[in-house]
Order: structure tokens, then sequence, then C-alpha cells
């Protein structure tokens, strides 16, 4: 069984992080960067433990999570990276959040003819668990959670450390180390342009 802690609008101190990943997700009220707000940090050091970070929607200040995504000795693992780095860097004011690992990118570039890449889907391939998404569409702005949500939310960072050590391999095998690193340097490009609220469009096509 995790350990899950629930803590409010920040992380403990002087968290370590011995595998020098930390996984990453966000809850929220909706998909709109510019109107919905974030409720939620899930953040796991790989060796069992999530720190669920619950926002009350007004105070963000949260100097020891800011502190823990602006490490550059620490690479932040995240699932469909691009939505939580923009949430993340719009609610606690920062700039870039680098280094990354998308699990999602990692696997449209080795599994590409795979028609899923969800994380429920990755959960099943690579860790043999099948995650239980019904809270995914649940109040995460609720004054307090559900036993049920807090277990959700850390299923959403538990298996990131080991997906990513699968998917690592992966890429290795199939010589995609350099387009998977391409992707990555692009990732904060393309999370700026969401932020400006440009449209989903292929700058590089011909239209």
């Amino acid at each position: 069984m995790p350990n899950i802690i629930l803590v409010h609008a920040d992380l403990p101190a002087n968290l370590p992080f011995p595998t020098g990943m930390v996984a990453i997700d966000t809850e929220t009220t909706g998909l709109s960067l510019q109107t919905d707000k974030l409720c939620l940090a899930q953040v796991s050091d790989g060796m069992g433990n999530v720190w669920l970070v619950k926002f009350d929607g007004q105070n963000y200040a949260a100097p020891n999570l800011k502190a823990m995504l602006q490490n550059p000795r620490l690479t932040k693992l995240f699932h469909f990276a691009r939505f939580d780095l923009a949430m993340l860097q719009k609610h606690l004011s920062l700039p870039e959040i680098t280094p990354t690992f998308c699990t999602k990118i990692a696997s449209k570039l080795v599994r590409p003819t795979e028609g899923k890449h969800n994380l429920r889907t990755l959960v099943e391939l690579y860790c043999g668990v099948l995650l239980d998404k019904g809270e995914q569409m649940s109040n995460w702005a609720a004054e307090e959670l559900t036993e049920s949500q807090k277990q959700y939310a850390a299923s959403d960072v538990l298996y990131l450390h080991q997906i990513h050590q699968k998917l690592t391999e992966q890429l290795t095998e199939k010589n995609l180390n350099h387009t998977m690193h391409q992707a990555l340097q692009f990732l904060p490009t393309r999370v700026q342009m969401d932020l400006l609220g440009l449209p989903e469009t292929d700058l590089f096509s011909h239209h």
C-alpha cells in the first residue's frame, strides 16, 4: 500500500528524492488554462510515498514545491506533461520547469501504431495494474477529499517511475533517445504557446 500524505498549500521542506526523479500530476477544476483552477498537485518519490498538495484556489505561494520544481538536478516525470506544466507554471508563477520526461510522448514514439497512450493503458501494459478511473471527473475543489479521491490521485503518480524505466529501455532499443530529447526540448515552447492561448495548429504545415 502506498504511503499517502495530504498536505495543505505546500510540500514539507527538504524532502529527499533519492532516485533523482520525482513524479508529478495535477488535478484541476477543468481543462481550460484560461479559466480553471489548480486544486491538487501529486508528488511521488518513486519509493511508495505520495504527497497530495491541496490548494484552496487562492494561496499558491508554495515555496517548497516551487523549489523542487525548479531544482535542475531533479528530473520531473509527467504523463501528458504539456497540460500539467502549463497549470503549474501559471498558478505558481514559474518560468520553464526543466528537466522533464513525459511518458505520453515516449509512448507515442516507441508505440507509434498503438491507438492508446493514456496512463491507464501504460500502467496496465508496463506494471500489470488496472487503474480505477472512477474519480477522474469528481470535485477536486471540494474542501475535504474523500479516501477514494486520495487513492485515485496517488495512483496517477505511483507508477510513473516504473513506466519511465520501461520506456527508456525501449527508446534505447529503438534508437530514439535523441528524438525524445529533441521533443522534450520543444516542450517548454509548446507550453508557452498554450499559455498564450494560441490554437492547436502545426506551425510547420503548409496551410
